[in-house]
């Protein structure tokens, strides 16, 4: 951190640093330190691969140890290059090639459903009043998208169907179709601030497949990929898509015409803090920490997204909770709690 409040972070072979003003931190200084915003692709597909999005432009010349600042505000301070050698590979990296060599990624059997979902089947048992919404919970907040299932009702079948366990998919570790809520503790894999967040890879790197693929829905209206929120599927391979979805983080105009757009998202403000958080940069884009999806639910709402409040978690069979879990009683709370363990006599 220099002297003006600015943290610096080294981004490896761009030979460039990147610092966080005070206003945009949203994480701990430590863990800004490590952020580099490196901006990714005018596709998105499912692998990640060679970051193409518009490289934020900034004011001033690229000269080593000068500072510019981005047309967001964004502090940059350029290095130089650093001195290029092997890189020996870490243990996790060997483990998780040794634990990929066992997978099953081509199904053995053929798709349970024929590659045929309807959006009947996906709703079996839900209200009938309401929007359909999609719950998106993470630890950095909720996400509340609008379903556009009369404009793409095939890709929100899809969708719904995966979320509800009813949808079967090609489990690669387990070698087999299996049904169970797909969506649940997977992870926005990886997240471009100003562009967008995708999740919903079985494997975590972008590189999961679901044992089938579904053409592109592009509704006349849904072309345009011109704000924050928009929910899309990311695209396997041309015109194609399976499980993997993103979320805009603003206008993405290279992207029109060629992703399935099928809803939108609020608060935006919770897809921008997602978009931020500290990450490798090019070509992955993967957070340093993941960012778990702990919940997506499909549920009906009077009034859609904007009217629609957080579910509240679950308790055991047979437990109550008298307060919030983790909570010690308040000076007012202890009186009653120890006079109902007669640990306080009674008040005259």
């Amino acid at each position: 951190m220099d002297a003006n409040g600015v943290a610096t972070v080294d981004c490896g072979s761009r030979g460039r640093m990147v610092g966080w003003p005070e206003s945009m931190r949203i994480v701990r200084p430590s863990a800004a330190l490590s952020l580099a915003l490196l901006l990714g692709c005018e596709t998105v597909h499912c692998s990640g691969g060679p970051s193409t999005a518009p490289e934020p432009r900034a004011q001033g010349a690229r000269s080593s140890g000068q500072r510019a600042r981005l047309e967001d505000g964004t502090e940059v301070i350029f290095a130089d290059e650093p001195t290029a050698g092997p890189q020996p590979s870490r243990p996790g990296e060997q483990r998780a090639a040794r634990e990929r060599e066992r997978l099953v990624l081509e199904p053995t059997e053929p798709d349970p459903h024929g590659g045929q979902f309807t959006l009947e089947e996906a709703v079996a048992g839900l209200p009938l009043d309401g929007q359909l919404v999609a719950e998106i919970a993470t630890d950095l907040g909720v996400l509340f998208c609008d379903l556009y299932a009369d404009r793409a009702p095939r890709t929100v079948a899809n969708f719904i169907g995966l979320a509800r366990g009813l949808r079967a998919f090609w489990d690669p570790r387990a070698g087999a179709w299996v049904r169970r809520p797909y969506y649940r503790d997977l992870t926005f894999h990886r997240v471009i601030p100003g562009f967008l967040i995708q999740g919903g890879d079985l494997l975590g790197d972008g590189t999961g497949r679901v044992g089938y693929q579904l053409p592109d829905e592009i509704h006349e209206t849904l072309r345009h990929h011109d704000r924050a929120g928009l929910l899309c599927m990311a695209n396997e391979g041309p015109g194609v898509y399976g499980a993997q979805f993103f979320i805009t983080d603003g206008p993405a105009p290279q992207l029109d015409g060629g992703s399935t757009i099928f809803g939108h998202c609020v608060p935006t403000e919770t897809v921008s803090i997602i978009a931020r958080v500290p990450q490798t940069g090019r070509p992955d884009h993967r957070p340093l920490t993941p960012v778990p999806i702990t919940r997506l639910l499909i549920r009906r709402v009077p009034g859609g997204a904007a009217a629609a409040r957080p579910t509240p978690p679950r308790e055991q069979p047979g437990v109550t909770f008298d307060r919030p879990r983790g909570a010690s009683p308040g000076p007012t709370e202890q009186g009653p709690e120890r006079r109902r363990r007669g640990d306080e006599p009674r008040s005259r």
